[in-house]
């Protein structure tokens, strides 16, 4: 053979060779790393731990050995990989805080939730627990294939039997080539009550599955807040998320005082690195509602938290923490798990489900049919020692006469060769009639038995009540006690809490004064007279608008986008105040054209110099980023010429070439971005918009610069549909404004 290939030189293109190569390499990562198999929920490393523990003896009831020892014998015998990486994945299934149902029980330091390291291998013992038992249950009775090991010389499970749900149970995380998998753990009684009502109605829905299993139960409990609606949609395609925030108490001191006291945190977050997020902020001063944070944690969870005043609201001060830190968290789902035909793919919480169901059915089948033949083969040999149990000295005459006894007896007694040899090989003892009383009651037990496997083989429905059966058990022996009970809160979607109020100990009236040059400050107090501040040399006043402290002011600029500054940020006192440009990424070209306290109006009408608009809700001009938010989308040389409130029924636009139209304002659109529609029609080398007003036909119109109250019905004149060009503008709509 060596002599056949030696020197052979084979051209491959170095793209397919990669392709090839790397194909093979993400095939091996997806289905032997990192994606869990439906039916066990497990990985292979994991599958492997459990049943070289399970070679070991090391049940619950039996003594704990070192995992220096187990990790040995997984990477000797079934995963050829390094010591640290089966260590790390012992220890998880062993942290009662990593997840929901340990397999294993540690006996040492096997890490702790605030994250520190487990012990090393050599100090540290461990055992199997009662729920990796229930995962091996028939494993010895042909219940699932088994396939030669890497190296050929053991065999190994390619799934466990699985009478425990654990891929739902305890959930999986891991990040394969090309695809990923995020399964929350649940709780084990809720799972099996859906497995149980899919079983009696195989067509259910997932939201009907849901009313059992309304959502994941974290080993570190905490408070679910998710919308029941994105909850469902989840479970129905297989990906989602879920939104976790800690579980929290008050306090009461002495004299009015108070802290909140942490219990829970959010699954997979880290206290020690919480603690020090919270630390950080607090000096960074991005936390101004926090005083201080103490941990007094022992074996539970507490975390005190002080408030800075006593007189902010508990929830107003949690609510900076959830929005600030890891006291709220996200959990992603997507059920991308291995199939029962070893496929990957993303499955729904019934396929999950019903796939785990067929397992069981076959697992049923397979354990059945082989005690179904070890109960035949030993009803064979009873029958064969009842038969010369009738005539016993014809049988020992046989024994020592006869030069071919075997064939002697098989001949005699009409015997099969099975039974010939168990009578050859019985011992003296068993002839007394004592032991013929007991073969006899074994005979009608065993035979009883045969009936009954015979008839669960033959009928598909007793199958089906019979793993019914097995899942209510298992739901009552794992679905109770402490270990069973639910510890994550399925809440309520959190209500919106307003904190910005809370950002300052104090609220109190102020001032935005804005100057022609484009200069900020707040001065305290309303009814400020603006035209007596001081101004830089040339420059004067433009713009006073009372507002709160806690205020957050909405800005447009003629770019058409929207900003969005706090109050609580303009500077203060006497001076000149800063350039508004430093608040917000403002180009030196561009300019502002309202100024607007947000919350005060419902609707605001915008416009572009082109006479295209739109009416824009005030909560879409809130911009977070520096960066602002762009409302009003223009073309070529346009700039957003207005933004008015828009209160009133009908719109009343002025155009350059001196028109006026007025048209019912349901014929503008609400939108949160865009380029609008058009309000005014001009000519193409028309001046285009030059004023716009929303008003109320019941109460008239007020046009900017005049001070008369115009009646709608001396308006009709000018009354038509929104993009006309409209008619010559009355002497009052013409005044400067």
């Amino acid at each position: 053979m060596s002599d056949t290939f030696e020197g052979h030189i084979e051209d491959t293109r170095l793209s397919d060779a990669l392709s090839e190569r790397y194909l093979a390499y993400a095939l091996s990562t997806i289905m032997s790393r990192s994606l869990p198999d439906v039916r066990d929920g497990l990985k292979p490393v994991h599958r492997r731990l459990v049943f070289a523990m399970h070679q070991l003896r090391l049940d619950p009831t039996s003594g704990f050995k070192k995992c220096a020892r187990v990790v040995g014998d997984v990477i000797g015998k079934y995963h050829p990989h390094g010591d640290a990486s089966v260590y790390e994945a012992l220890v998880r299934l062993a942290q009662d805080f990593a997840v929901r149902f340990p397999l294993v029980e540690g006996q040492g330091n096997f890490g702790s939730v605030d994250g520190d390291n487990a012990a090393a291998m050599r100090y540290t013992e461990a055992r199997l627990t009662r729920v990796a038992q229930a995962l091996l249950e028939g494993i010895a009775d042909d219940a699932v294939d088994f396939r030669a090991t890497y190296d050929g010389e053991d065999s190994e499970p390619v799934v466990l039997p699985a009478a425990f749900p654990n891929l739902l149970a305890n959930g999986a995380a891991g990040i394969a080539v090309g695809m990923a998998t995020s399964i929350p753990p649940h709780n084990a009684g809720e799972i099996c009550a859906a497995a149980g009502f899919l079983i009696r109605k195989p067509e259910a829905t997932v939201a009907e599955l849901l009313r059992y299993m309304p959502g994941p139960d974290f080993p570190t409990g905490g408070i679910i807040v998710e919308e029941p609606d994105a909850i469902l949609k989840a479970y129905e395609t297989g990906r989602g998320g879920f939104r976790i925030r800690a579980r929290w108490e008050v306090d009461q001191g002495r004299f009015g005082t108070w802290n909140i006291v942490v219990t829970e945190i959010p699954y997979q977050v880290q206290k020690s690195r919480l603690i020090e997020q919270i630390a950080d902020l607090l000096i960074q001063k991005k936390l101004p509602l926090l005083a201080d944070i103490r941990d007094e944690s022992t074996s539970d969870i507490r975390l005190v938290l002080e408030p800075k005043s006593r007189g902010v609201e508990p929830e107003v001060l949690m609510e900076t923490l959830f929005r600030a830190t890891q006291l709220e968290s996200r959990f992603s789902l997507n059920m991308n798990v291995i199939g029962p035909d070893r496929a990957p793919g993303v499955l729904d919480l019934r396929q999950v489900l019903q796939a785990w169901l067929d397992h069981r059915h076959e697992v049923l089948e397979r354990r059945s049919t082989h005690r179904l033949a070890a109960v035949e083969r030993r009803l064979e040999i009873l029958e064969g020692f009842l038969a010369v149990y009738l005539n016993l000295d014809e049988v020992i005459r046989i024994i020592r006469e006869e030069d071919d006894a075997k064939a002697s007896l098989m001949q005699t007694f009409s015997l099969t060769d099975i039974q010939a040899e168990a009578v050859l090989n019985m011992r003296l003892r068993s002839l007394r009639k004592l032991e013929e009383i007991e073969i006899r009651k074994e005979h009608d037990k065993l035979t009883t038995e045969r009936d009954d496997l015979r008839a669960l083989l033959g009928d598909e429905k007793l199958r089906w009540s019979h793993i019914a059966s097995e899942v209510k058990t298992i739901g009552k022996t794992f679905g109770a006690g402490p270990l069973g009970e639910r510890r994550s809160t399925l809440g309520t979607a959190p209500q919106k809490i307003d904190i910005s109020a809370a950002t300052l100990v104090e609220r109190e009236p102020l001032t935005m004064i804005l100057s022609q040059k484009g200069w900020v400050r707040a001065v305290r107090g309303h009814g400020i007279d603006g035209a007596a501040q001081k101004f830089k040399e040339g420059d004067e006043l433009r713009l006073a608008l009372p507002c709160q402290s806690t205020d957050r002011l909405g800005f447009f600029a003629t770019d058409g986008r929207a900003f969005t500054v706090s109050v609580a940020d303009l500077p203060r006192g006497r001076g000149d105040g800063q350039p508004l440009r430093l608040l917000m990424d403002l180009s030196n070209d561009e300019d502002i054209l309202a100024v607007f306290v947000l919350g005060a109006e419902e609707k605001w009408l915008v416009a572009s110099s082109a006479g295209r608009g739109m009416i824009v809700a005030d909560a879409d001009f809130s911009a977070e980023k520096r960066g602002g938010r762009q409302i009003l989308n223009l073309k070529g040389d346009e700039s957003a010429r207005l933004c008015v409130p828009a209160d009133g029924d009908h719109v009343a636009v002025l155009g350059g070439d001196k028109r006026l139209l007025v048209f019912p304002a349901d014929q503008v659109p609400v939108m949160t971005r865009g380029l609008g529609v058009a309000l005014q029609k001009y000519q193409d080398t028309g001046p285009g918009l030059k004023q716009a007003v929303v008003f109320s036909a019941s109460k008239g119109l007020l046009w900017p610069g005049t001070v008369r109250v115009r009646a709608f019905d001396d308006l009709k004149p000018w009354l038509g549909k929104r993009g006309a060009s409209g008619k010559t503008a009355p002497p009052w709509a013409l005044r400067k404004t």
